[in-house]
């Protein structure tokens, strides 16, 4: 049972003969020699097939120092606890030296820690199950000692950044900005050997070793750069580089700090040899600590003043306000960039309000909505301070403003990222009102009028207060009736003249000309020629008071709405002249007469009003 060669009958000599080359036991141990370095560890993999009996085989291992070719020095046994000779015993009851098995025909000696006295040729031996000896009990690999020459060190002049005179130092770096780390790693191992050197980060106050240690980026035996997970994608973009400078000095860059890259960074060297069947072995490792890394966030230094107390302008004087950003900042360039910009919101609002001007990261200035076409400038004036200029304050101007600053780190491709914002404090900003009030009376000159005839319109205009120069204007505006009810769409602008006398005509209903003129100083007139029944509705004239600053912009100062006049055309019930009686109208169809001398003159009036209860 367990075994590899099944049991047969005696068979003659020549056909045993033959079956030995497929049926013997042979033990297999690694090619030799090996090398590897003092202090470090060794295992030797030791595997036996071609077996008879039990499938759980025993291993003994024996080492043969070079002083002593012939003498077997009982090393471990898995089936002798009492195997080891005595120069080996403390080390295997430490657990220094032990094998392991890990199947039951396959086992592996460890070695935790070689010295010097360890070089020799190990030999692993089988004990025999089988009904006869045939094939080897025993495989032999010889076993060379090398001293330790790998040495690893932070490369002076140590790292680039704002650096306390500490031991290993500590490094501030701004967000953004690249941390650069060099590393010294160099051996004189007499055999030829591949050096392999990784950077890598433990978070802060956590102690260093393998499972706390995280790999930022390496060079393979192979000279191949290889990242940890969490940074390939910024070796991909190029965020991350490490290189070869010369012989023993390897630098890493890594670009855009985050707040993440802080921690404490190590150099890891590691020295591999080629083993005879082609694998490489790491024979070889060693550490060093380069610096104790904080990365200073833009969030955490952003700050954004403003003047004190409030701002108080007459209309048509200039408004200025400053904004000073603050904090340790890096300075605009290569790592960072900034857009400083001001807010309004109307007093009582709630919010930052509405983008008045700002400078974007290149410095280049724009107005946000509502302000196109205005005398507003957004400049820096020093180093940090940044003033927005209003050149003709408009009581529409008021409310609360504030002050916004971004900060932007650049990723890969130059790409900007968007780090930090602050706002300043509200800074109240009061405008004086002009004072302007304005009145308007429009009525319908002539009472009523029919259908094919002009409706002439006239709104007159009174003014109280406001500067010298104020100028007028004035529109027309119509509501149309859906069903005998005025729609709930908003007014339609019929037409209008401008402040600069400029007349601006909309769309009438009835689709005819239109004439808007000014007939007298304060006084506006709208004519609808050629009326016809889709001209019914709700007219209103609506004047407002403009200002003209120095600037030459316009702001409006006032405002007014009449009340309503209602126009609906009439038709004529006796082709193009009314009746020539005059009666007594009666709603629905009727008779009236009056006297004329001695003749009676009787009349039949109709009436043709659409809804007279509503007249």
């Amino acid at each position: 049972e367990g075994s590899l060669c099944p049991q047969s009958p005696p068979e003659p000599r020549a056909e045993l003969l033959l079956r030995i080359g497929c049926c013997a036991r042979e033990v297999l141990v690694p090619q030799g020699p090996l090398y590897r370095v003092a202090g470090t560890a060794v295992s030797i993999s030791c595997n036996v097939s071609g077996y008879e009996g039990s499938a759980q085989q025993d291993f003994e291992w024996f080492l043969y120092r070079p002083e002593a070719p012939e003498a077997a020095l009982g090393i471990v046994s898995t089936r002798d606890t009492r195997f080891s000779y005595a120069i080996f015993g403390p080390r295997v009851a430490a657990g220094e030296v032990q094998v392991q098995r890990l199947q039951g025909d396959a086992a592996v000696l460890r070695i935790s820690r070689l010295q010097a006295q360890d070089a020799g040729i190990y030999e692993c031996y089988t004990p025999s199950t089988d009904a006869r000896y045939l094939g080897s009990y025993s495989g032999k690999v010889e076993l060379r000692v090398l001293p330790d020459t790998l040495q690893v060190s932070a490369s002076p002049p140590g790292p680039r950044g704002r650096q306390a005179p500490t031991s290993p130092p500590r490094l501030t770096v701004h967000e953004g900005q690249e941390l650069a780390l060099g590393c010294l790693a160099r051996t004189s191992t007499q055999k030829h050997t591949h050096l392999a050197v990784s950077f890598g980060r433990a978070v802060p106050e956590v102690p260093v070793g393998r499972a706390t240690l995280q790999e930022v980026v390496g060079l393979r035996p192979d000279l191949a750069v290889d990242a940890g997970a969490p940074y390939a994608a910024r070796l991909a973009a190029g965020e991350l580089r490490l290189g070869k400078e010369g012989s023993e000095r390897y630098r890493m860059v890594l670009g855009g700090a985050q707040a993440d890259d802080a921690g404490t960074y190590h150099c890891t060297a590691t020295e591999w040899i080629q083993d005879p069947d082609g694998s490489w072995a790491q024979i070889a490792e060693k550490r060093a600590v380069l610096a104790h890394v904080d990365v200073q966030t833009l969030s955490s230094q952003l700050a954004v003043t403003v003047g004190p107390g409030e701002h108080r302008v007459g209309p048509g004087e200039p408004l200025e306000l400053l904004c000073n950003v603050s904090g340790a900042l890096p300075p605009p360039g290569r790592h960072a960039a900034y857009s400083v910009g001001w807010e309004m919101a109307p007093a009582g609002a709630p919010g930052p309000g509405r983008l008045v001007a700002q400078l974007d990261t290149e410095g280049v200035g724009s107005l946000g909505p509502g302000y196109e076409g205005r005398h507003i400038a957004m400049e820096k004036v020093a180093s940090r301070t940044y003033r927005l200029r209003l050149e003709a304050a408009r009581p529409g101007d008021a409310g609360t403003y504030r002050c916004l600053a971004k900060a932007y780190v650049r990723g890969s491709g130059a790409r900007l990222r968007e780090a930090a914002s602050a706002r300043s404090r509200p800074l109240p900003v009061h405008v004086r009102e002009e004072g302007v009030v304005l009145e308007a009376v429009a009525w319908l000159a002539g009472g009523a009028v029919y259908r094919g005839e002009t409706a002439s319109l006239l709104c007159n205009v009174s003014v109280r207060g406001g500067p010298p120069g104020l100028r007028l204007a004035a529109s027309w505006w119509v509501e149309r009736p859906e069903e005998g009810e005025l729609s709930s769409a908003p007014a339609q602008l019929v037409g209008g003249v401008g402040q600069d006398g400029v007349a601006e005509l909309g769309d009438r209903p009835g689709g005819g000309p239109v004439s808007v003129e000014l007939v007298g100083p304060r006084s506006h007139r709208l004519r609808l020629h050629s009326l016809g029944p889709e001209d019914e509705g709700v007219y209103h004239c609506a004047p407002s008071a403009w200002v003209q600053h120095a600037d030459y912009s316009w702001y409006q100062a006032g405002s007014a709405r009449s009340g309503p006049v209602t126009v609906y055309p009439y038709t004529h019930a006796f082709g193009r002249s009314p009746p020539s009686c005059s009666s007594v109208l009666v709603v629905g169809t009727g008779l009236s007469a009056e006297k004329a001398g001695s003749r009676q003159k009787t009349c039949v009036c109709g009436c043709f009003m659409k809804r007279l209860r509503k007249r």
